[in-house]
Formats: structure tokens, sequence, C-alpha cells
């Protein structure tokens, strides 16, 4: 069964955005102090071309992935290969700070860090302007005054054409959304089959366990109606559901899940990867999955989600799977 999703556009403001984004946490040689070696070029270039030979134009990026080499190793790419630009739709995110002068980990949404850490990411990715900047984490200590300033001054100083936000509730996207010029187009959170707890606040209204589910409840609500396009991190969940998943200190529902997810992938004559994303992509919010991987063949596994529409039958045999009971 073929999904009209994939013909569809997914972004309100970027129409030509592609269903799945490619999330580059790991490129630059892993979480490390080693430098960039050649290798890594050519790796993170491959990935880039198999992002784009399979459908896939956006690429996601944080300042602290692999402590900057991520965007580093991108950098060197677009050096080499500027054609590459243009074909994509280029996001980071700052706002999480693990730099040495810090005596521990901590947000920061600081006026200060936000112009620093802008045109840091520029540097690192050797470009004028990022199409989606987005803001990692909610920072307690935020002044929204200066920091809208900011944000506001290098919107128009033409840094960065969007905004959009990572891990955060309703009322801290309307609470930024009114001190800024521009749009918030975008919120990534982490949604999957087994991070669904954003299916569970919609189906435990009115019932006692709704106070356990962790997901900020009325999100999808708010952000369909703004036009803010929801992006899931952690969408295949490190592979979890996989039925060849070497894992096995795992609960029952999760074996169970990986059969069924087996038996669907047979099916669907899909790949496993397919299906978990295609159970998350199904939702009528529009979700934009972020696969972050260094191989090649779970992206091209990752693009066929895309062309697959599962039943209700289909979806819901997962979704209680994963509950291990029916739903209420």
């Amino acid at each position: 069964m073929t999904s009209n999703n994939g013909k569809l556009p997914i972004h309100k403001h970027i129409p030509h955005a592609s269903r799945i984004v490619y999330g580059g946490m790991h490129l630059g040689g892993g979480w490390n102090k080693n430098p960039i070696s050649k290798d890594d070029e050519i790796q993170a270039q491959d990935l880039l071309e198999t992002a784009l030979a399979n459908g896939i134009n956006t690429l996601d990026l944080a300042d602290i992935y692999t402590f900057g080499k991520a965007e580093e190793v991108i950098g060197r790419v677009f050096k080499k290969a500027p054609h590459l630009i243009d074909k994509l739709i280029i996001q980071s995110k700052l706002g999480i700070k693990l730099t040495h002068d810090a005596k521990v980990k901590q947000y920061d949404l600081s006026a200060s860090w936000a112009e620093k850490g802008l045109d840091a990411i520029l540097k690192r990715l050797r470009i004028e302007k990022l199409d989606v900047l987005f803001l990692h984490r909610p920072d307690p200590l935020m002044e929204i005054e200066s920091l809208a300033t900011t944000l506001n001054k290098n919107y128009e100083h033409d840094k960065f054409e969007y905004l959009a936000l990572s891990n955060m509730h309703a009322g801290q996207m309307a609470y930024i959304q009114s001190n800024v010029s521009m749009p918030v187009i975008a919120n990534q959170l982490e949604m999957s089959l087994l991070a669904s707890d954003f299916v569970e606040d919609a189906i435990t209204v009115n019932m006692d366990i709704n106070s356990q589910v962790g997901f900020p409840r009325g999100t999808i609500e708010y952000c369909l109606p703004q036009g803010i396009q929801l992006q899931a991190w952690a969408s295949l969940a490190q592979g979890i559901f996989d039925p060849n998943h070497t894992n096995t200190e795992v609960t029952r529902e999760i074996i169970d899940t990986r059969l069924l997810v087996g038996e669907l992938a047979e099916n669907y004559n899909t790949s496993p990867s397919a299906i978990v994303l295609a159970w998350l992509m199904r939702h009528p919010a529009m979700i934009q999955p972020v696969i972050g991987t260094t191989t090649p063949k779970r992206l091209v596994e990752a693009a066929e989600a895309g062309k697959i529409l599962l039943s209700r039958d289909d979806w819901y045999h997962l979704l209680e799977t994963r509950r291990g009971r029916e739903v209420p």
C-alpha cells in the first residue's frame, strides 16, 4: 500500500522539504577528540549524496554534535563540493553549552551565546546563511527580550532564514514566538514507536494514567494550526525493534513488537526500519523523522518508509503490541 504523504508539502514554510531528515550527529569521526580524517570527509560526502539520491534533502546538525566536528566535516565537504549546498535544506541547533569554560553542562540561550553560537555554526559549515536555526533546549535562565533582539538582528542581517525550536512545549513555543519577528516553523521532539507518549497523551485523556505521560500535553494540537512542523529525533529508537537487534535485555513487549515488525516488513515487502518509520509517519501531523546514521544502507531503507501507508489495523496492532495491552 503506497502513501500519498510523500507527494504532499511537509513544511508550510518550506514546501520542498523532504519527508525524512538526515541527522548528522555522529559525523566527523565520533564523539571524541580525534581530528577529522580524510575518511571522515569521504564518509560525510557519501552519506549526503546517498540521502539526496534517495529523496532526502534536509540535513540536521547541532553545534555540539561530535563536539563541533559534525558541522566542520560538512563544511569541508561543502568546500570540495559546493554544488551540494543549494541542494540541501541545512538546519542546525545552538543552546547546549559543552565548552571548556563551562564548569558544568548547561543550557545557554543568552543573547551573547546565541550571537557567538550562530557565527560559529556558519564558520564551521563554511556558509553565509543557515536555512533553519534551532534553539536546542529550553534555558530556565533565558532572558527573552535580549535573546529576541539578537535573533531579530541576525535574521535581518540574513544569517538565517527560519527559526525553530527543539524539546519545547506549547507554552514555551508561544512565549518565544510572541517576542521574535520571524515565525517559528518547527519543533523537534523525541517521538517514535518506543517514545510513543505523544499517542498516549491522546488516548488516555480523562484517565489517571495520563498523569504518567511524558510528552508535553497539547503540543501537537498547538503546532498543527500554527503551521509548526513536528520533527522526531531518535525516530528509530536506536534500532531496538529490528528483529536482528542483539539486545536481549528488553521487555516482553519489545520482543513481541520486534516479531510483529518483522512480519509486517515481509507483508509490505520492505525493511523493518521502514515499518518503524511508517508507523510514525502514518500520524496525520505529518511528522518528519530524523535519521541519525553513518550507514548509507540505513538511509536507503529509511527512504522506503515514505512509500508505505500502514493500514489502520496494522498501525493499531503495532501500538497495542508495543503497549502490551489494548488501547483503553
